[in-house]
C-alpha cells in the first residue's frame, strides 16, 4: 500500500476523497495516513461476508452437535435402530447453499430446505436471520440504514450467538465507514467482479511462468487492449 501511494505520489494522494476497502486495520492506518483528506468506506462485500462467515459458524455448531447426538444413538440402541433416526446431521451438511444465498435465488428445494431448518433449528435459522438483515442494511437509504444498523447491533447483541456477538463489536467499530459506504454508494463490487475473471483466466492457463504473460491476457480480456496485428490493417 505504501509503495502504490508512493508511485501516485503525494500530490495525487491528497486528491482522493474516498476510499472502499474491507475493514483490515492495516489497511485504514496507511489510508489515514497516505490520505488524510479521504472518506473511508466498508466495502458492502466483505461486510456480508463476514456475517455469512459467523453463520457459517453456527451451521458447523449444529451439525458437530447433531452428529454427536446420532453417535450416541448408535452407541446406545445399535446399528438398526441408528440407521432409522440418522439424517439429521447429513441435511445439516447440506444447508450450506440454501442459508448463503439469497431469498429472492432460492432454488424451491433450498426454499424448502430453509423452511425444515426454521423448525428444526432455531438457533441456526435466528443467525440467518441476522444475516439477511446485515445485507438489507445496504439496500436502504442513508437515514434509514443508520437506524437499521442501530437496530441489528441491539439484536446480535442480545443473541446469545457467540459468533454475532462477537461480529456486532465489530460492525460497532467499522460503523462509520458502513454508513458512508452507503451514503456515497461505493462498493468494491466492479473490483471484486474484474478479479474472479482474472482468477479464472490463470485456472484456464494452468498457472504462468510470468507475471506478464497474464498481464497482457487480462488487458485483451478486460481492458479493451487490441493491438495491431501483423499482416492486419
Amino acid at each position: 500500500m505504501h509503495r502504490f501511494f508512493d508511485a501516485l505520489g503525494s500530490e495525487r494522494c491528497q486528491q482522493i476523497t474516498h476510499v472502499s476497502a474491507d475493514g483490515a486495520g492495516w489497511i485504514s492506518a496507511v489510508v489515514a495516513q497516505r490520505c488524510e483528506n479521504a472518506v473511508r468506506c466498508a466495502d458492502p462485500f466483505h461486510v456480508v461476508k463476514w456475517a455469512s462467515a459467523a453463520l457459517d459458524e453456527v451451521r458447523r455448531q449444529v451439525w458437530n452437535a447433531a452428529r454427536r447426538q446420532e453417535r450416541g444413538h448408535r452407541v446406545r440402541a445399535g446399528q438398526r435402530t441408528y440407521n432409522r433416526t440418522t439424517g439429521h446431521a447429513k441435511a445439516l451438511k447440506n444447508s450450506r447453499f440454501a442459508l448463503w444465498k439469497n431469498p429472492e435465488n432460492l432454488t424451491t428445494r433450498q426454499a424448502a430446505k430453509l423452511a425444515w431448518i426454521a423448525k428444526a433449528e432455531p438457533t441456526l435459522h435466528r443467525a440467518y436471520l441476522l444475516k439477511e438483515a446485515l445485507r438489507l442494511v445496504f439496500q436502504l437509504p442513508h437515514d434509514e440504514a443508520a437506524a437499521a444498523l442501530e437496530a441489528w447491533i441491539k439484536w446480535a447483541r442480545r443473541s446469545r450467538i457467540d459468533s454475532f456477538v462477537a461480529l456486532q463489536r465489530t460492525i460497532v467499530e467499522q460503523k462509520a465507514a458502513i454508513l458512508a459506504s452507503i451514503e456515497h454508494e461505493l462498493s468494491n463490487g466492479l473490483i471484486e467482479s474484474v478479479n474472479t475473471k482474472i482468477r479464472l483466466i490463470t485456472r484456464m492457463a494452468f498457472g504462468f511462468a510470468s507475471p506478464n504473460a497474464l498481464i497482457a491476457l487480462a488487458m485483451l480480456n478486460l481492458g479493451g487492449h487490441r493491438p495491431t496485428l501483423p499482416g492486419r490493417r
